[in-house]
């Protein structure tokens, strides 16, 4: 029932075992650097599958008295640390996943009670020489066994914000929920190290939180912690080279979620992969959705047709590949509590809907595999303009292949007057309609915004991805209410084309301009030989 009393290290066993396994074990190193200090209460949240129980089940192992670390962690990164041989082996573990217990209970009193009872009894199996004070407190309990063993704890829990996710408008049980680990955790001498996962950050109520003595290490602000959740771009190359699989495509499909890590060593960016997608994809060898699958896509419907102010617009900028500027401070770190459609944003990054750049404080839409989430959506909602003008996207970029200018100007007028929100005054947003336009060429592309070519930055590049060569590169350069010609003479003599020279023969300039008198589109095609 989801406590586990010095556990056996079975189930790193069982990854280090697997087909896929990458290291992560340089997490322990930043654990130890906490642990039997005043930082030694930690909280990590992250989106499902993102693979947070795999690293509570190697800390586990790790510091467990019971386990065979030496040769689970035989070669591994942390083995070579300095921190290694100090904490191995040496700690009372208990490992606890919360939602083992909610999932057979019906109060917030229940689970509480059942899970006291479950560390109780795991505690007289395990010390069966202690006379315990009161069986029925945890606190006592845990201090008998910390004063007769003279070993501090370390405690794990998996899945801590299940109630949240599940008892969301009860907020009453949540705070009881927050009352009870304070008391068990907060300032108790028999604490080695505090250690918590789970998607959400951990809940305020006011103006304090009744576990403010955690750190947090969120989606929005990771610290040190960023590497160790996801997959880097190295790891996914490495597997991709290994499984003889197109690196750029694994890009396009899991890549995208922004974090940054500072350290006194200076500023180190991440895009992290979905761990969980990219195990997928190697081991059938076929990109496509794998993170989804383990929920659907109604989750994110709920949360993008709320009817808050702007929240559409913002959600059809991020469809178009466009970035949005919220600010995350008002978010009151549950699933319910929503003042402004920043909130609502701010839930999509730690449900990882959406990434978050802490540097800009914009969020975007990581990558092909969550947009399509976002059209799956979509498509039962009543977004019809929207859906009809992605539908359209495809057969735009086929009349640009065809050179077709005419039909390119018809259809972008097509998505500029169905949707509401690609009202523009200027260059920019006539970029948002364009894109949202040629959604379609995320499928061939890698598509580059302020492209540095010659003497200038192209406004857009469609640059082929190497399974998709046959398929022409584009420049884009944008007019507002000017001359749709100077649009290609502007490529032309800012030397532009000098970045995609590797596409001579297989190279088109796209001029396009809009008319505020006519409110009509324009766009003339070339195609360039060096």
């Amino acid at each position: 029932m989801g406590i586990y009393v010095n556990p056996t290290g079975r189930s790193f066993e069982l990854a280090i075992n697997s087909e896929i396994f990458v290291d992560k074990s340089g997490l322990i190193k930043e654990t130890n650097k906490c642990i039997n200090t005043l930082q030694r209460y930690m909280c990590v949240s992250r989106p499902r599958r993102f693979g947070k129980s795999m690293a509570m089940d190697m800390l586990s192992a790790y510091y467990g008295r019971k386990t065979d670390a030496e040769n689970l962690f035989k070669g591994l990164k942390i083995s070579h640390d300095e921190s290694y041989d100090r904490h191995i082996n040496k700690y009372d573990v208990l490992k606890i996943n919360m939602q083992d217990f909610l999932s057979v209970t019906h109060s917030v009193d229940d689970m509480l009670k059942m899970l006291c009872e479950y560390i109780t009894d795991d505690f007289s199996i395990e010390c069966k020489d202690i006379i315990f004070r009161d069986k029925s407190n945890i606190v006592r309990v845990m201090q008998d066994v910390f004063m007769s063993t003279g070993r501090p704890f370390v405690i794990l829990i998996d899945e801590w914000d299940c109630l949240f996710r599940e008892f969301t408008q009860d907020k009453e049980a949540q705070k009881k929920y927050l009352d009870f680990l304070r008391g068990w955790l907060k300032d108790k001498d028999y604490i080695a190290l505090a250690y918590m996962t789970g998607i959400l950050p951990i809940k305020k109520y006011g103006s304090h939180s009744a576990l403010n003595m955690f750190t947090e290490y969120s989606m929005t602000d990771m610290g040190a912690l960023a590497e160790y959740f996801g997959f880097t771009d190295d790891e996914v190359r490495e597997l991709c080279d290994r499984y003889d699989m197109d690196f750029e495509e694994a890009r396009a499909w899991y890549n995208g979620y922004k974090l940054v890590s500072h350290s006194k060593y200076g500023v180190k960016k991440y895009a992290m992969y979905s761990p969980k997608s990219v195990v997928e994809a190697m081991l059938k060898h076929k990109f496509g959705t794998y993170w989804n699958q383990t929920e659907t896509y109604e989750a994110l419907k709920v949360y993008i047709q709320m009817n808050m102010d702007g929240l559409k617009d913002a959600v059809i900028k991020m469809l178009a590949g466009e970035s949005e500027k919220i600010n995350t401070g008002t978010f009151e770190n549950d699933m319910t509590s929503f003042a402004t459609k920043d909130d609502v944003l701010t839930l999509l990054v730690h449900l990882g809907y959406l990434t978050y750049d802490s540097e800009t404080e914009e969020v975007s839409i990581p990558n092909r595999e969550v947009s399509k989430e976002y059209l799956n959506a979509i498509s039962t909602m009543d977004w019809d303009e929207v859906s009809k003008s992605i539908k359209a996207s495809q057969k735009l970029l086929e009349s640009l292949w065809n050179m077709n200018g005419a039909a390119v100007a018809d259809g972008i007028d097509k998505a500029h007057n169905e949707i509401s929100i690609l009202r523009y005054n200027d260059e920019n947003s006539l970029s948002c309609t364009i894109n949202l336009a040629f959604y379609s060429a995320r499928e061939y592309y890698s598509i580059v915004r302020e492209l540095p070519t010659g003497k200038g930055f192209a406004d857009v590049c469609f640059i082929p991805r190497v399974s998709h060569l046959d398929k022409p590169a584009v420049v884009i350069e944008f007019k507002y209410d000017k001359n749709v010609d100077g649009a290609i003479s502007q490529i032309k003599s800012r030397q532009y084309v000098e970045a995609l020279k590797d596409y001579k023969g297989n190279l088109l300039l796209v001029g396009i301009n809009y008319d505020k008198k006519t409110k009509e589109h324009q766009c003339v095609i070339e195609k360039w030989k060096l």
